[in-house]
C-alpha cells in the first residue's frame, strides 16, 4: 500500500478516482453556509449543512483561517488586429518579491507572468487605457525574458497610482481552469471569503468560502477561537500531478506571514484545525520553520523555508518537540526585531508525514491525482476512499465552489 512507502515512492495513480463534470460545482450557492459538510468524527461518516459546523467542534478548539485576499490576477489587453494577450500574475520580482508590498508600488514593477495567445505578441509593448478616480490611466506591459513556463513582464504606470489600484481597476478574477465559463458580478464577491485582508493570491482558499458572518458568530458563543494567518496561494495549486511517482512532481514556493500573538497561542492551545489545505501547510510550515532553527544555529539562516522534501529529510529536526519549535520560532523574531515570520514553504504533506500541529482539517473535495488529495490521504489514510465514494453517492458537490469536509481523525 502507497502509505507504507517513502512519500517520493507513492505512485499518484493510487490517488485517483472518477469526478464526473456534473459534480463539478460551476457556480457558488447563492447562501455560503447551506452547503453540505460531511463529517468524519470518532470514526463514523455522517451528513449535515455547514450551518451547523460549531456543532461538531470542542469549546477551546482552535480554527485558522487564511486571510489571503485573491488579486485580480487576469489582464487582458486587446491589440489593434483584434486578438487578445492574455497576462496572468504569478509572483512579483522587483522591486521587491513581497507581495503586499509589492501592491504599494508605484509607477512599474515586474512579475513573473503566464502569456496566453503568446506567439501573436509581436510589439514592444502592450497598451491597456484605465479609467481611475475619473482620470484616464494607460498601463504598460514589456516582456523582458522568459523563465521557465513563464515570463518576466514589467508594468509601468501613472506614478500617483499604486499597483493594487491598477490592478483592481484592469484584472479580472482568476477562477480555477475547471470551471470552464466566464467570470460574472457574483464572482467578485463570492470567490473571496468574507474574511479575506492581505492582497496576493490567484486563487482562494476554498474552505473559507462557506463561512458567514453567522457561523462566525455562533463559532464565539462556543467559545471555539479563531485567529489567522496568511499564505498567498500561487496557481501551482491547481497543477495535477502529472508524473507516475510523486517524487518527480516539483511543488510551488508560496510566501507565509505569521504574526508572533499566533505563534503565541499555538504553545498552549488544545487542538488546532486549520481552515483548508493552505492554512494546514503554513500551520506544519511553522513547526519545520522552528525545528530547522532548534538544530542549527538562529544565524546560520537568512531566510526561513520549507523546501518539498524537508519533512522526510531531516531526521534530528523531526525529532523536535512541536512547543521547542514554537519557542525557537519566538527567538527567531526576537533576534529579528520583528512581530512577523516572513517566510517560503514548497512542503508536500503526503502519505507517512507525521502531523505537528494540526489535529484535523476543514476541506473541500479535491481534484484526483492533485497534492491536495495527497495531503488528505496523510491527515485521514485510506479513509479519504470511503468519504469521497459517500460524496459522490449522496450528490455533493465538488472543487472550488463546492461543498465542504470536516475531518477529525
Amino acid at each position: 500500500m502507497s502509505e507504507f512507502l517513502h512519500p517520493t515512492q507513492i505512485s499518484i495513480s493510487d490517488f485517483d478516482y472518477i469526478l464526473p463534470d456534473e459534480q463539478i460545482a460551476l457556480f457558488p450557492l447563492l447562501q455560503r453556509d447551506q452547503s453540505k459538510l460531511l463529517v468524519l468524527k470518532q470514526g463514523n461518516l455522517l451528513e449535515d449543512c455547514f450551518s451547523n459546523l460549531p456543532n461538531h467542534l470542542e469549546q477551546d478548539d482552535l480554527l485558522l483561517f487564511n486571510n489571503t485576499k485573491v488579486i485580480r490576477a487576469r489582464l487582458l489587453f486587446t491589440k489593434e488586429t483584434g486578438s487578445t494577450i492574455e497576462i496572468f500574475c504569478l509572483e512579483p520580482i522587483f522591486p521587491t518579491p513581497e507581495i503586499q508590498l509589492a501592491f504599494q508600488t508605484k509607477g512599474n514593477s515586474v512579475w513573473k507572468c503566464y502569456v496566453g495567445n503568446n506567439k501573436r505578441w509581436k510589439e514592444t509593448s502592450l497598451l491597456k487605457k484605465l479609467e481611475i478616480n475619473n482620470q484616464q490611466v494607460e498601463l504598460k506591459a514589456e516582456r523582458l525574458k522568459d523563465v521557465d513556463d513563464a515570463w518576466l513582464i514589467r508594468f509601468s504606470w501613472d506614478e500617483d497610482l499604486t499597483l493594487a489600484q491598477i490592478i483592481e481597476a484592469a484584472g479580472k478574477i482568476p477562477l480555477p481552469p475547471y470551471i470552464h465559463r466566464e467570470t460574472n458580478e457574483a464572482d467578485k464577491e463570492r470567490y473571496q471569503t468574507i474574511y479575506a485582508k492581505h492582497d496576493g493570491s490567484v486563487a482562494a482558499p476554498t474552505a473559507g468560502l462557506h463561512f458567514t458572518k453567522k457561523v462566525m458568530e455562533n463559532l464565539y458563543s462556543k467559545r471555539v477561537q479563531c485567529d489567522y494567518l496568511t499564505l498567498h496561494v500561487g496557481a501551482g495549486t491547481f497543477k495535477p500531478v502529472s508524473t507516475e511517482k510523486v517524487g518527480d512532481h516539483q511543488m510551488h514556493a508560496e510566501q507565509i506571514i505569521v504574526k508572533r500573538s499566533l505563534v503565541e497561542q499555538l504553545i498552549d492551545v488544545k487542538r488546532v484545525i486549520p481552515v483548508g489545505t493552505t492554512s494546514m501547510r503554513t500551520l506544519e510550515s511553522l513547526f519545520w520553520f522552528g525545528a530547522k532553527l532548534k538544530t542549527k544555529p538562529l544565524s546560520f539562516y537568512t531566510q526561513l523555508e520549507v523546501e518539498q522534501w524537508d519533512a522526510y529529510s531531516f531526521p534530528d529536526a523531526a525529532k523536535v518537540d512541536p512547543k521547542d519549535a514554537l519557542m525557537q520560532l519566538l527567538k527567531w523574531m526576537e533576534e529579528q526585531e520583528s512581530d512577523e515570520i516572513h517566510g517560503y514553504t514548497r512542503m508536500m504533506i503526503a502519505p507517512g508525514y507525521q502531523f505537528r500541529l494540526a489535529k484535523g482539517i476543514i476541506t473541500n473535495f479535491h481534484q484526483p491525482k492533485s497534492t491536495l488529495l495527497l495531503l488528505i490521504s496523510a491527515m485521514i489514510g485510506n479513509r479519504w476512499k470511503e468519504a469521497y465514494q459517500y460524496a459522490l453517492e449522496h450528490n455533493f458537490r465538488f472543487l472550488s465552489y463546492g461543498d465542504s469536509c470536516l475531518f477529525l481523525p
